[in-house]
């Protein structure tokens, strides 16, 4: 059989691989250039961040003027964000991600910067926590891009994903809270926010998550669960993998978690058990209810927020984000 019609791996309507390597992405990306959103007048760019591994970013930037705190002080808090695709798949650039965060960064009054994450197959997983950490470390550094620099305040970053992007997203806060020596001086990641976030760890046997959710979703389950050993090129301990299922023994204490606040954000979806699980796993840790919160969207599904940015619960999930980064 010819190698380059082969398939080796397929999550319709995901991603598709060949035995040839020749990879076939399904889900589409619409890119759009960065510009001066004509509804929020955030000004967006592109910017590079590390040219060895072709790392870039997409900054957004409110009014400093109209997000000035009471007091005169108009550096703006720094949201450091990761879209979602599975790791395989999605951009910074696609059209939906864009228009949320530039939602994002001017209901927050927030400097934001939207990360281009390296994607598997080609750059199979570390490559995107290795890249979420470069991220974090440039946006802090004092020579990073001049509306970091002018604009920015390195004491007030918060750290944002979706699906994927939430799992990017917790291991980079605990990484943060595990090694803070390695961030520059007075630099702090005060919060993170998990979206729909993907993760395997299974919901607690005979639990009501476990009867329904999972008969659910059944297929989904079972194809993220083979999607994460496809994003690692084989090399996981599948659900057992710290890094996908932050539950399982042997796994960091989400304690270490280096941030002072946390929001998970649930919906309808195969998602939604891990996502409670990895909440009260957090309190469980420790964590204060008043310091972890928990919002959950259902009945709306896993990609409501970008699809009909105007429902009330996308209004919600915006306020609820709002609030995590203003401290309210």
């Amino acid at each position: 059989m010819d190698p380059d019609a082969e398939v080796t791996f397929e999550f319709v309507p995901v991603i598709r691989q060949y035995k040839s390597g020749r990879v076939e992405r399904l889900l589409p990306v619409n890119p759009v250039p960065p510009s001066v959103d004509a509804a929020t007048g955030v000004a967006s760019k592109d910017v590079t961040v590390d040219k060895a591994t072709g790392l870039w970013a997409r900054l957004y930037l409110p009014d400093p003027d109209l997000s000035a705190r009471p007091g005169g002080d108009r550096r703006l808090p720094i949201v450091l964000y990761f879209h979602g695709g599975g790791l395989v798949v999605g951009s910074a650039a696609d059209a939906p991600e864009h228009a949320f965060v530039n939602r994002l960064a001017a209901r927050a009054g927030a400097l934001a910067v939207s990360v281009e994450y390296r994607l598997a197959p080609e750059h199979p997983v570390p490559a995107c926590y290795d890249d979420a950490w470069a991220a974090l470390r440039w946006v802090v550094a004092s020579a990073a891009d001049p509306w970091v620099r002018d604009h920015g305040d390195v004491a007030r970053v918060f750290v944002l994903g979706f699906s994927a992007g939430g799992n990017l997203a917790h291991n980079l806060t605990l990484r943060a809270g595990s090694e803070p020596d390695l961030l520059p001086r007075g630099a702090r990641v005060q919060g993170m926010a998990l979206l729909h976030p993907f993760f395997l760890s299974p919901p607690a046997p005979g639990s009501e998550a476990a009867e329904g959710e999972v008969a659910k979703y059944a297929w989904v389950r079972a194809k993220l669960s083979e999607m994460w050993a496809f994003a690692c090129g084989g090399r996981t301990a599948g659900p057992d993998d710290p890094r996908v299922n932050p539950l399982t023994d042997g796994a960091p204490s989400l304690r270490r978690l280096g941030c002072a606040r946390v929001l998970v954000c649930l919906a309808d979806d195969a998602l939604a058990a891990e996502g409670k699980a990895y909440y009260d796993g957090l309190l469980a840790s420790g964590w204060a209810a008043a310091d972890a919160k928990l919002l959950d969207s259902a009945p709306a599904d896993h990609e409501f927020h970008l699809r009909e940015p105007e429902s009330a619960k996308a209004a919600l999930l915006m306020d609820r984000l709002a609030a995590l980064i203003s401290g309210n």
